[in-house]
């Protein structure tokens, strides 16, 4: 039987590696952002990293191994149709992926007690399914990097 997503992304050898790169990732997708909703994440982005230095990367690494657990059926549905690109295959899925992946930081801001982070992640939450889906190429390339 194939390894899940789970045990070849989350292996002690690759997570570390998975984690620089999803931070590089995020960094990068914000850079890109424009118009008045890329400022607004740009804001949120700056405001969250001012607020708690080091905190993006801790829900990164909090955060990992339920988006993993969410890109799963993802992973295993590409896996069996024989795709070559797991990216293309999350962007034909974008609405789908995309709010499936959020429900993940809904459900860490809903527990959140810091009241900057609930502010900046609410100033972002309408436009995010959108960012997300913007950023789906890189996160297929991210998970087929280590798991293809």
């Amino acid at each position: 039987m194939a390894a899940t997503l789970q045990e070849m992304l989350l292996a002690p050898d690759v997570k570390p590696q998975v984690i620089a790169d999803g931070m590089a990732l995020i960094q990068q997708e914000v850079s890109a952002k424009s118009g008045v909703s890329g400022t607004a994440v740009k804001l949120a982005y700056k405001t969250v990293n001012a607020f708690a230095s080091g905190y993006v990367q801790s829900m990164v690494e909090t955060l990992l191994p339920d988006m993993i657990v969410k890109l799963e059926p993802y992973w295993a549905d590409f896996s069996a149709s024989g795709a070559g690109d797991f990216g293309d295959y999350l962007v034909k899925r974008g609405d789908e992926v995309s709010e499936s992946l959020l429900s993940v930081t809904d459900a860490r801001a809903a527990a959140s007690d810091r009241p900057t982070i609930i502010r900046a992640y609410r100033s972002v939450r309408g436009s995010a399914a959108k960012h997300v889906t913007a950023a789906l190429p890189a996160v297929g390339a991210l998970v087929q990097k280590y798991a293809g």
